[in-house]
């Protein structure tokens, strides 16, 4: 009699039957990986060797997805046992293995006589691979010569010394000392915990915390200040190297955007700060504050006793909120929920956090810790975002094609939690919690879209400025980063002196302009799910098409499918209006 399987947890058998179907597939791979071997130094030679060596590629990386996805799995479910931990580390080295194997492809086709590259690739055996090689060939006049890339190569380390250097200083050699709570007691504040306490109701605690914060970073800002800014020299020269023109070029042709979505990203969001200004007096008006302090950011005027639902309440409330995205949809979302998608509860050495995790020929596998929050339905809807996503573009595209865009990978999560956030407002029946929805969804679209713009702003200065051999210091880290503050606060906040050091403290600038994307992501969602809301004609069948497209098209044509145009700064005043639209829907309710 078989057992029966809980619908709340994985089953790993979707993937490898047994442990020896997993030993074999992987024994298939190393073989593979021997007969690819072959075809290194005559890789570009005639278009047969082209082709067998891509079609013997395109079975490795299926069977490899797999293989990999099962040992991570296996360890993130159990991170304390040996069993997991080794298949973890076996995947994790046949990884570095394939990628050291195969580097020839990339090589060879980038030194090979591009005219009859472009020759092969009219034949019909190879349109399957030809947007593959296509990229490979765009990216050829920033490809040095071997000499030179073996130079390049050997400076890896060092390259990455500047955010080494801070992770160690800022994580372990940072000691921020003690917060004094209300009962005398005190606790050590980490950059963990720092958050939580700015969201604490005591005025106190908050100003200790953000005091605490910034006055260790005050001490150390000549020193970050350096390892910044040879950070940012390291880009440029590498970028000037590379013949891009600038490190923000580099960049976007990396993410696979351009310089027009960068630009058009400033400019919308500084046309339309005046409404995150008026957001900002809102809040102050919400916490009835006199003096209104960057450390009162954070407080949800609206956070009452923490609502609890169970899983089974949840998963009706996304299927519901989802269900106007068509019965097509839906029915993949049921089939998450009862077909062992998602591993639910939190368990003892489960990995926290959550995320989803496409496996290319099985289906998608979502990993969360659901406790029973009203928060965590909105991770759940979030994760299935990602889910469709992958489903839709695993479907319908080759493995090398269906790896969408870091450009568009938290579009279809993103229109997820709006879809959901609206279905929750209009089925509220009590202001004060339809009033505690909005203003998360405020929240998100603030830290998401004008946070993260004035960061991308941030840099996009401090890069320009070293571009053109200026001399920088901390002062003028210090002052720009002040004075943008000012610029996208408002005069209905106090700009404490302290926030001048807190560009000192993120982590993300230390991988060049990553962060604009979350603001172009948000932005996307935001046109997506309102013309969806609208229920526009034959706009969800274009939406779903869009997400079954994979890589198959650049990701700014992706997003034109579906009516959203990242290089016009029109799109961003878009999200500022649905921003300020729901400002005025929070205002009438309260």
């Amino acid at each position: 009699m078989s057992l029966q399987k809980n619908a709340e947890e994985w089953d790993l058998t979707d993937i490898f039957k047994t442990e020896d179907e997993f030993k074999e597939s992987k024994k298939n791979i190393e073989n593979m990986l021997i007969e690819i071997e072959k075809f290194e130094g005559n890789l570009c030679d005639n278009s047969d060797n082209l082709y067998n060596c891509y079609m013997l590629y395109e079975k490795l990386l299926k069977e490899f997805e797999k293989v990999y996805s099962y040992g991570m799995f296996k360890y993130h479910l159990n991170m304390a046992d040996q069993d997991g931990i080794k298949k973890f580390k076996e995947v994790q080295e046949l990884s570095s293995n394939i990628t050291f194997k195969t580097a020839f492809i990339v090589t060879e086709i980038s030194y090979s006589d591009e005219n009859k590259i472009s020759k092969y690739l009219k034949e019909e055996k190879l349109q399957r691979y030809k947007r593959e090689i296509s990229e490979m060939l765009e990216k050829k006049k920033h490809i040095l010569n071997k000499e030179e890339e073996k130079i390049l190569a050997k400076y890896q380390e060092i390259f990455s010394a500047p955010e080494n250097i801070f992770d160690i200083l800022t994580n372990a050699e940072f000691k921020f000392g003690k917060i004094k709570l209300e009962n005398d007691q005190e606790i050590e504040m980490t950059e963990a915990t720092y958050t939580n306490f700015l969201k604490d109701k005591n005025v106190n605690i908050r100003r200790q915390a953000f005091n605490l914060m910034y006055k260790k970073y005050g001490e150390f800002i000549n020193t970050i200040s350096e390892i910044y800014l040879s950070n940012v020299k390291k880009t440029s020269i590498t970028s000037s190297l590379r013949n891009y023109s600038s490190s923000l070029e580099k960049a976007v042709i990396n993410d696979d955007s351009t310089l027009k979505v960068y630009e058009a990203l400033m400019q919308g969001v500084n046309e339309s700060l005046e409404i995150n200004h008026n957001f900002i007096k809102l809040k102050k008006d919400l916490l009835q504050k006199q003096d209104f302090h960057m450390y009162d950011l954070y407080v949800n005027p609206f956070e009452g006793k923490k609502d609890e639902i169970s899983y089974e309440d949840a998963k009706k409330e996304v299927l519901d909120a989802l269900s106007i995205l068509g019965e097509n949809y839906v029915s993949k979302l049921q089939e998450a929920f009862n077909n062992n998608w998602i591993d639910v509860y939190e368990k003892s050495n489960k990995r926290g956090g959550a995320y989803s995790s496409g496996v290319y020929g099985v289906h998608p596998f979502v990993l969360m810790s659901f406790t029973n929050s009203k928060r965590d339905v909105s991770t759940i809807a979030h994760e299935l975002g990602h889910s469709m996503h992958s489903y839709y573009s695993n479907s319908n595209q080759n493995i090398f094609d269906a790896n969408y865009t870091i450009m568009v990978a938290e579009v279809a999560s993103t229109v997820n939690e709006i879809l959901l956030s609206e279905y929750q407002v209009n089925k509220e029946k009590d202001d004060r919690k339809k009033a505690e929805i909005i203003y998360e969804l405020l929240e998100m679209i603030r830290a998401t879209f004008y946070r993260q713009s004035m960061f991308a702003e941030f840099e996009k200065i401090v890069h320009e400025k070293i571009e053109n051999e200026e001399l920088m210091s901390s002062v003028d880290l210090n002052n720009i980063y002040y004075d943008l503050n000012k610029k996208y606060f408002g005069t209905s906040i106090i700009i404490d002196e302290e926030i001048k050091y807190e560009w000192a403290r993120i982590p993300h600038f230390y991988t060049d302009f990553y962060v604009y994307k979350y603001a172009t992501g948000i932005s996307a969602a935001i046109v997506i799910a309102s013309k969806i809301l609208k229920k526009e004609q034959g706009y969800i069948d274009k939406y779903l098409k869009m997400l079954s497209m994979g890589a198959t098209k650049k990701s700014v044509d992706l997003l034109k499918m579906v009516d959203v145009d990242l290089e016009n700064p029109l799109t961003y005043r878009e999200t500022a209006e649905f921003f300020n639209n729901k400002i005025e829907k929070l205002k009438k309710i309260i």
